[in-house]
């Protein structure tokens, strides 16, 4: 597996991650805290710039020649 192929791979599972998290914490947290709400509003945050950085770090690394 190269290192490009890594990347978007672990890019992609980081986003679900934080996609899990984020309907978790602020949707079926039992316990409702400020520690919990407040990594619901980081999860949400990694969710919508994980997926931003992957097509940044696709458009960067399409024109190099490995």
């Amino acid at each position: 597996m190269s290192l490009k192929t890594f990347h978007i791979v672990f890019v992609t599972f980081s986003t679900l991650l934080f996609v899990f998290l984020a309907v978790w914490s602020l949707g079926f947290a039992v316990e409702r805290s400020g520690l919990i709400t407040a990594l619901g509003v980081v999860s949400v945050a990694g969710a919508l710039g994980m997926p931003a950085y992957g097509v940044y770090f696709y458009r960067k690394i399409k024109n190099l020649v490995l």
